[in-house]
């Protein structure tokens, strides 16, 4: 009889602790079906070459005070970066109406009902920083016209401003961590959680007229004038930012012409040894002198024609390049004098410019130093004919300053930042990250999700996860049991 009882006890036991754990499975499960709706916010990165509109949303209670936020459009702009305004009136009525057309496509995927409450930002980087030192009146009427048309539109404009290196550096940080997972993950309850273990990227970005570098300190007390403190997710960071403006890939590039063109005995027919050999170019002097990054020759004139031929010689590339580098300083420090803390054994995920180069010379992703170098080399190598042929998938544009760029990414890197054999191999070069392209704009939007107000939850969970969690366990542990004692009693039986 006792036998029998404890046969029906352990059965109760099991089909109770089934039942209990479907039942609150189900009841908590309940939450996807009643989240709160999306909130959406508008950042308009208009850079030295051009301007891209993105869309971002995000779920209306936050996790630790900032959103979840996933980009929902991206849309190019037709024409050159906003600093180009204003010197072509066809030119400006192509980005404008292409503008527009970004904003239109906007405007019908966010609801009607939250076009108020969706913020929008313009923030202007290099390009305009350069514009604005060299002529501040022409920089602040093309801000005010844009500014003028953001307002007219339906979504809450909160500015249209010209952002620091160091907060463009800092939110490149903030979009690759968050890309790559570092701030956050899902847990087994499909609930975001801070990642166990996880560890913090630096980024670097290579624009056309600044370049950025940014990663996390060990020591939470560091301070200095690019060090920064942010609060994400709960948690707070240290950062070592800097923008090196005028030493982006186009910027660069002119420094490089200029210093060519200085140092030729002829000043109107230049040997380019960052050409390939057969490659020739005829442009004007304001086309390299006219930026605030270099300073005009005394007999400068901005009409005078120069023609640039291609050499294909390595050595002299390399040279020219790094002289436009001061890289006196050897400690704690970068170049130009600028204060660095060693990039140490961390990874780092190098993008835009820094991926389109790797690209050109076969080794985005992860590559060693010496392979750089020797693709480098035989890049530039080739006469322009064999480049052609052998590169027909880069535009003639852009297919002609590669080997410039290459010897320019890796001087950058190893003689400027301090990266060797050992650090290079952990730098990623990459476009994307899980089919998101890598920029400012949403670390910006990110970052300033924590000052937009969270909605209320529309119906909270059930349970906490640690009742939930605690029970689960409880009858789990139960329905165990009771299996084991059912076996027990059946093997028994057999004998």
């Amino acid at each position: 009889m006792a036998c029998k009882f404890g046969t029906c006890l352990a059965f109760f036991f099991l089909l109770a602790s089934l039942a209990v754990i479907i039942t609150i499975s189900v009841i908590q499960g309940h939450k996807r079906v009643f989240e709160s709706r999306l909130k959406y916010g508008i950042v308009i990165d208009s850079g030295s070459s051009r301007s891209t509109v993105h869309l971002y949303q995000w779920p209306a209670e936050k996790q630790n005070n900032t959103g979840v936020v996933s980009q929902t459009l991206r849309c190019m702009v037709a024409g050159p970066g906003i600093s180009d305004m204003l010197v072509d009136n066809a030119q400006d009525q192509q980005s404008w109406a292409s503008i527009r057309e970004c904003m239109n496509n906007i405007t019908k995927i966010v609801p009607a009902d939250q076009h108020n409450s969706t913020v929008l930002y313009l923030g202007a980087t290099a390009g305009m920083r350069l514009l604005h030192s060299q002529n501040e009146t022409k920089s602040n009427e093309i801000l005010k016209n844009l500014q003028n048309y953001l307002q007219s539109l339906p979504f809450n404009f909160q500015n249209a401003s010209i952002m620091s290196g160091k907060e463009e550096g800092l939110y490149g940080w903030i979009t690759v961590n968050y890309l790559l997972g570092n701030f956050l993950e899902r847990n087994i309850w499909n609930m975001w959680v801070r990642p166990a273990g996880g560890k913090m990227v630096g980024s670097m970005d290579l624009g056309g007229a600044s370049t950025q570098i940014a990663f996390t300190l060990p020591d939470p007390n560091a301070q200095g004038t690019d060090i920064v403190q942010v609060s994400l997710y709960g948690y707070e960071y240290n950062i070592y930012t800097h923008s090196f403006l005028c030493y982006g890939k186009n910027e660069a590039e002119k420094r490089v012409l200029a210093a060519l063109v200085k140092n030729s005995e002829n000043a109107t027919h230049v040997t380019n040894p960052c050409f390939n050999l057969g490659y020739n170019m005829t442009v004007s002097a304001e086309s390299i002198f006219g930026t605030e990054c270099i300073e005009t020759p005394a007999d400068y004139d901005p009409k005078q024609m120069i023609t640039l031929k291609g050499s294909s010689d390595n050595g002299a590339c390399r040279d020219v390049v790094k002289s436009i580098f001061d890289l006196t300083c050897t400690k704690n420090c970068s170049f130009d004098a600028v204060y660095q803390p060693s990039v140490g054994p961390g990874d780092f995920l190098a993008y835009a410019g820094f991926f389109y180069t790797a690209q050109a010379v076969e080794l985005k992703g992860i590559s060693q130093l010496d392979q750089w170098n020797s693709s480098t080399w035989e890049f530039c190598s080739w006469d322009w004919p064999t480049l052609k042929l052998k590169k027909a998938w880069i535009a003639e544009k852009y297919r002609k300053s590669y080997c410039y760029s290459a010897h320019y990414v890796q001087t950058l890197l190893v003689n400027g930042y301090k990266f060797n054999k050992d650090t290079w191999k952990h730098i990623d070069f990459q476009k994307q990250v899980h089919n998101t392209n890598i920029g400012w704009s949403l670390g910006y939007m990110l970052h300033t999700s924590n000052m937009i107000p969270a909605e209320a939850e529309l119906v909270r969970l059930p349970m906490a996860n640690s009742v939930f969690g605690g029970l689960l366990f409880l009858f789990t542990a139960l329905t165990i049991v009771s299996v084991m004692f059912l076996i027990i009693k059946a093997v028994r039986a057999c004998y």
